[in-house]
C-alpha cells in the first residue's frame, strides 16, 4: 500500500511505518512479536519512529503510551484482526471467493483502524518531545528493551535482530520525529 492508495492524510509516523514495515523481515518479526508476546505493532513502530528522531523512552513512558492506546486497540484493532484471521480459509456457507472478498474489506478496515491509532500517537508528540535525546541506534535498542520490560516478556532475539538490522539500514533523518 502507498500513501496515494489510502486517499487520506498521512503523518511522518505513518510514512515511516509504511517504509519500515516493508523492509526485509520486518513484517514477519513484528507479527511474531505480536503473536508470541502481545506486542502492539503500531506502538512498536512508534518506538522505532521516535528512535529515528533521536528519542529514547524509559519503561514508564512506554507504559503510559501503551495505556493510552489500549482502549482503541482492544475496541477495534484486536477484534477486527481476529475476525480477519478467522475468515481466512474457514469453511462456511458463503462462497469462498465472496468470503475472501469480504475478508479483504475487513483487512482494509483493520488498516484504517491502525492508521487512526497512529494518527493519535503522532498527535500526542505534537505537545512536546518524549523521552530524552539519544543516538538513533541506542534509542531503538533501549525503546525495544523498555517495551519488553513493560510487557514483562523477553522478545525473541531473532525478531529483535531483524528489526534492529532493518532500522540501522534506513536513513533516520528522512523520518525523524519532529
Amino acid at each position: 500500500m502507498t500513501d496515494t492508495e489510502t486517499n487520506t492524510p498521512t503523518t511522518p509516523f505513518w510514512r515511516f511505518s509504511l517504509h519500515f514495515y516493508r523492509r526485509a523481515g520486518v513484517s514477519d518479526a513484528c507479527i511474531a512479536l505480536q503473536d508470541a508476546c502481545g506486542v502492539d505493532v503500531n506502538l512498536l513502530l512508534f518506538l522505532f519512529w521516535l528512535a529515528a528522531g533521536r528519542r529514547l523512552l524509559a519503561a514508564d513512558d512506554v507504559k503510559k503510551l501503551d495505556d493510552k492506546v489500549r482502549g482503541w486497540r482492544d475496541l477495534t484493532i484486536v477484534p477486527i484482526r481476529d475476525a480477519r484471521r478467522k475468515l481466512k480459509g474457514a469453511a462456511t456457507l458463503v462462497d469462498p471467493a465472496k468470503q475472501e472478498a469480504f475478508r479483504t474489506k475487513v483487512k482494509a478496515i483493520e488498516l484504517d483502524a491502525e492508521r487512526l491509532q497512529q494518527e493519535a500517537l503522532y498527535a500526542f508528540t505534537q505537545s512536546g518531545p518524549l523521552g530524552k535525546e539519544a543516538a538513533p541506534p541506542a534509542a531503538a535498542r533501549a525503546n525495544i528493551a523498555a517495551y519488553a520490560s513493560v510487557l514483562g516478556v523477553s522478545f525473541s532475539k531473532q525478531a529483535v535482530d531483524v528489526l534492529i538490522a532493518a532500522f540501522d539500514g534506513i536513513k533516520h533523518t528522512a523520518f525523524a520525529a519532529r
